[in-house]
């Protein structure tokens, strides 16, 4: 009997599990959006968006976070053609991407409490906050995950080559890429609409 049985439908728990993970993640952003959307023009004390964003650095940290979902795939690919070396490379690129995602936000939310948006500066404060701020938890947690199977595979070597491990694990990984895709519409595009 294997240690990881399927499901009723056919499908690996783990990947069962997680599909079950991104659909409540869904509500979760959800609810964080509408919350956005409905206070975003409410109790503006503070600076608001159009006044405070960099577009352009933004953007940059977008596509570095597409690109990690990227490397994300070919490490999925070389894990299953069993080559050790590029898949751990590939897993390295995916953890560095989203280290370089959460520098990035660090650095904007740094820049935008030394201009006077802070949590409880004003509703859209809040708002901003716990949605973009949510986001990056979701990112700190992907990166100590892929993180903790690099080293996995760096410690077991050949002897570990596990897909489905890194299959779910991706699927997490694109998910809250997805997300913030969605995050940089609604909240960084759609103020100058």
């Amino acid at each position: 009997m294997s240690a990881h049985m399927e499901t009723v439908t056919g499908v690996d728990n783990r990947k069962f599990a997680m599909w079950s993970l991104i659909a409540s993640e869904c509500f979760l952003f959800g609810t964080l959006i509408v919350n956005y959307f409905v206070k975003r023009n409410r109790g503006l004390e503070g600076p608001t968006g159009p006044e405070i964003f960099d577009i352009n650095l933004t953007t940059l940290s977008t596509f570095d976070l597409l690109m990690s979902s990227v490397a994300m795939v070919l490490a999925l690919h070389y894990c299953r053609t069993k080559e050790l070396r590029k898949m751990q490379a590939w897993l390295g690129v995916v953890v560095l991407g989203g280290a370089i995602f959460l520098g990035f936000q660090w650095y904007e939310f740094n820049h935008f409490v030394n201009l006077g948006l802070k949590l409880d500066t004003s509703v859209f404060g809040s708002a901003f906050y716990m949605l973009t701020g949510c986001h990056g938890l979701h990112v700190a947690v992907g990166v100590l995950w892929i993180t903790s199977i690099l080293i996995t595979s760096l410690r077991k070597g050949e002897a570990w080559f596990n897909d489905t491990v890194i299959e779910v694990a991706g699927l997490y990984w694109h998910f809250v890429d997805v997300v913030w895709i969605i995050l940089f519409t609604v909240v960084y595009l759609f103020v100058y609409i």
